[in-house]
């Protein structure tokens, strides 16, 4: 489940909790970052008054965690959940899938992201999950390999573009 780095504890202060519709601005504004978006951005702003729209439409399969600094929003995780088709004495089964993983660039390498995906990793277990897939960028892979995500073995892609 490691690479062998050490990796710290999140910075003192920081702490990660499941997300709610009141965070959504901050959220949003993460998201906006994320994406090369800034706070000056009229983009920005019409996202940020939207996302709680899309936060409340959401809501029953996609599971918001944020990190914070303080009061200062730092980091999110989302954890997409999917309904599988049922079999024979399988009459529920369920995925997920981790989405938008973001740490604010002065605060990468110290363990939020460790400490968000450990968050989302407890909400799977807790949802009774059968497995949680993620796409990952070259960048950000050897923090999805630490925290316990390996290769599919049986996993195919079909890209549309």
């Amino acid at each position: 489940m490691t690479d062998g780095s050490p990796r710290p504890a999140p910075p003192a202060g920081v702490r990660v909790r499941k997300a709610g519709l009141e965070d959504a601005a901050a959220l949003a504004r993460l998201r906006a970052e994320g994406t090369g978006g800034s706070a000056a951005d009229p983009l920005t702003d019409s996202f940020v008054v939207s996302f709680p729209d899309w936060m409340r439409d959401h809501r029953d399969s996609h599971v918001p965690f944020l990190a914070e600094d303080g009061r200062e929003a730092v980091g999110m995780a989302w954890l997409m959940l999917a309904e599988r088709v049922p079999g024979p004495g399988e009459a529920v089964r369920r995925c997920g899938d981790v989405q938008t993983v973001y740490v604010v660039p002065r605060l990468r390498g110290r363990g939020i992201g460790t400490a968000l995906l450990a968050a989302v990793r407890a909400e799977a277990r807790e949802r009774g999950l059968e497995h949680v897939t993620v796409h990952a960028n070259a960048r950000a892979e050897p923090l999805y390999r630490r925290s316990g995500f390996t290769p599919g073995e049986h996993w195919l892609a079909w890209h549309l573009a």
